[in-house]
């Protein structure tokens, strides 16, 4: 038996329309799925998939209590791209700002956290190539 990494995550968010949003218009995704009647949105960007539900309850994640994700981090394509994305999600309504781009530990990775407007967790991350890589 061997798994071929992951299909999809499912994110659960308390706006499902703010955070498809999120996620076209700050990441650059694009919706290419969903049910309304369920309500779920599926979201690409072309490498990952993620499908967004709609939470049914008002009921918040605790990460120290709650089994379950407590962040999904991104690949970003460069430094300037992760503060381009960081740009873009400062402006919009409802994201929170965990902390700005900085060094993960002392780098040479660069990463910044934030939760988008439906209230999950996720992280930037860029990591440069090594040097000595074929």
């Amino acid at each position: 038996m061997s798994t071929l990494g992951i299909d999809h995550l499912g994110l659960t968010t308390g706006d499902l329309p703010a955070t498809r949003d999120f996620f076209r218009d700050v990441l650059g995704w694009r919706e290419v799925g969903g049910d309304p009647g369920y309500p779920m949105i599926v979201m690409t960007d072309g490498h990952a998939r993620l499908t967004l539900w709609a939470r049914r309850g008002q009921g918040a994640f605790d990460r120290h209590e709650n089994a379950g994700l407590h962040h999904l981090c991104l690949a970003m394509a460069s430094e300037e791209a992760l503060g381009a994305a960081h740009a873009l999600a400062e402006g919009v309504a409802g994201v929170m700002i965990e902390f700005a781009p900085e060094f993960n530990k002392s780098g040479p990775a660069v990463h910044c956290m934030l939760r988008e407007p439906g209230g999950c967790r996720i992280e930037l991350r860029y990591t440069p190539p090594a040097e000595d890589a074929p």
